[in-house]
C-alpha cells in the first residue's frame, strides 16, 4: 500500500483525464504508481503541459544521452523510495 501523499485535497479531488483512470486502474491492481499523477489529474491542462516539458527535458539533443538521463532519474527517485 503507497502512503499519501502530504496533499490529500489535490489525492481527493482527481478530474476526469488519463491520469485519473491511470491511477484508478493502477489502485485496483494493487500497484504503485509515480505519485505526481495525482497532480496532474488535479489540474490536467498543467499537467498535459508539465508531462510535454518533462519529455522535452529528457528526450531532446543535450551533452547526455536520453537513456544516462532516465538513468539518473530513476536513481534519484530510487534514493527518494520514490517509484520510477
Amino acid at each position: 500500500m503507497m502512503k499519501p501523499m502530504f496533499l490529500p485535497g489535490v489525492e481527493n479531488d482527481p478530474k476526469p483525464s488519463p491520469y485519473s483512470t491511470a491511477i484508478d486502474g493502477m489502485k485496483r491492481q494493487g500497484k504503485e504508481y509515480p505519485q505526481i499523477w495525482h497532480l496532474f489529474a488535479f489540474k490536467p491542462t498543467a499537467g498535459e503541459h508539465l508531462a510535454r516539458f518533462t519529455q522535452e527535458i529528457m528526450r531532446e539533443e543535450a551533452p547526455l544521452t536520453p537513456g544516462l538521463r532516465e538513468l539518473i532519474a530513476a536513481y534519484t527517485s530510487r534514493r527518494n523510495h520514490c517509484p520510477f
